[in-house]
């Protein structure tokens, strides 16, 4: 019996193109370690896609190369339960040449993108066309958690706790600046944080003490995207993450983790995440989130510990997940919880967070692969016909079609 071949989705037109890397790199050594056959698909940063086993080394993609050996460019066959990965441009076969064979065929997608152009449910729309089954979070639950304002919304309005937040597009900041900084100034007060909508890693979030910060701040992230959220910045902030696998009403919970920042009042941004604790050759950059200084468990007792394990589960069912998610939530300086934000393919896929569990990361990868299977058996049980007499009851052209 020949074994499940695994495509992992990586890389891509997004400005946390280089997290996702490092991501997807530890999970195909993982994927690998649980006796998957894997297919790696690197989407360049202009949008290409390519596969063969090189991609599976980071020195190689370090300075891509579409060219070294080994390495193919591909496209997706769309058609539905087809799951072909062909090269491209075609191959032209003689009259008397054999027909060209596909590059690969994907029983299971994991995409572990980050940002932008994957993990924002675009891809997954693409597979959900294709009817690939795949390991992450669908269209619904992708597209509400990389937008942190339609994500504050709808958590709003399910009764979790979130921070107080304004929002404006990059069209209305630019038409009333002084009045959207007023707003703030009236409803957010300082300290406050400014983000871009649909970004992850901390890119481009900044944390503004005055009217000057503000106003720099606003700049930033409106370079990045064109929503910008500005939301109340707590005092002596505390993060709390835990994670989720699963799908559907069977869901896990994860042990909790404190993440812990270099400096006093300070938040995690890039640097926090993902390059300090690298070493002088860099090499401990590849280690990705596992790099980041840690409490594991966090000390918050057992109580906070089980409500954040259920909100978890809550949210993760909300959006209707699958795969492997993290929630992140603070705790301001009146031990008052919030919910941050969830992440749909968080970095390094929060396999540190299993590992306490008990849970390795080829097991964590195995579970990923049955939320997988699981969802599009669902998915293959609903009924995508209608008998119905509509055509038969149009003459020439469209008139009366649809009323």
């Amino acid at each position: 019996m020949s074994k499940m071949n695994v495509a992992v989705f990586f890389g891509s037109r997004s400005c946390e193109h280089d997290v996702s890397i490092v991501s997807a790199l530890q999970l195909i050594d993982a994927a690998k370690a649980a006796g998957y056959d894997v297919t790696p698909v690197y989407i360049s940063r202009d949008g290409l896609w390519y596969t063969g086993e090189p991609l599976c080394h980071i020195e190689n993609l370090r300075e891509f190369n579409p060219m070294m050996k080994g390495v193919t460019r591909v496209t997706l066959d769309v058609s539905a339960n087809a799951g072909d990965l062909w090269a491209w441009p075609p191959q032209r076969a003689g009259l008397f040449a054999k027909v060209p064979a596909p590059v690969a065929h994907i029983d299971c997608a994991i995409p572990v993108m980050h940002g932008m152009n994957g993990e924002d449910g675009t891809l997954q729309g693409l597979l959900e066309l294709a009817n690939i089954p795949y390991a992450s979070s669908g269209v619904l639950g992708s597209s509400v958690g990389m937008d942190k304002i339609a994500m504050k919304q709808l958590l709003r309005g399910a009764g979790f706790p979130v921070l107080d937040f304004v929002w404006c597009t990059r069209e209305q900041l630019e038409g009333d600046r002084e009045g959207f900084i007023a707003r703030v100034e009236k409803e957010i007060r300082y300290p406050a944080f400014v983000k871009p909508a649909s970004l992850g890693s901390s890119i481009g979030v900044s944390r503004a003490k005055n009217r000057e910060e503000l106003e720099k701040a606003l700049d930033l992230a409106a370079s990045y995207d064109r929503r910008i959220l500005v939301e109340v910045g707590v005092r002596r902030p505390v993060e709390i993450n835990c994670a989720a696998v699963g799908y559907g009403e069977d869901v896990t919970a994860s042990v909790c983790e404190m993440p812990v920042s270099s400096a006093d009042d300070s938040f995690l941004n890039f640097f926090e995440k993902y390059l300090r604790n690298a070493g002088a050759k860099g090499e401990e950059s590849s280690r990705g989130m596992k790099s980041l200084s840690r409490v594991v468990p966090a000390p918050i007792g057992d109580d906070l510990t089980a409500r954040i394990q259920t909100m978890t589960r809550d949210i993760f069912r909300l959006l209707d997940c699958r795969g492997t998610v993290r929630v992140d939530y603070l705790l301001d300086e009146n031990d008052i919880l919030y919910v941050n934000e969830p992440n749909t393919i968080p970095g390094s896929l929060a396999f540190y967070l299993w590992k306490e569990c008990g849970i390795d990361f080829p097991k964590l990868v195995e579970k990923m692969v049955e939320s997988a299977m699981k969802a599009y058996a669902d998915k293959n049980r609903s009924v995508y016909a209608f008998d119905s007499t509509i055509l038969q009851k149009v003459t020439a052209g469209s008139k009366g079609a649809k009323r």
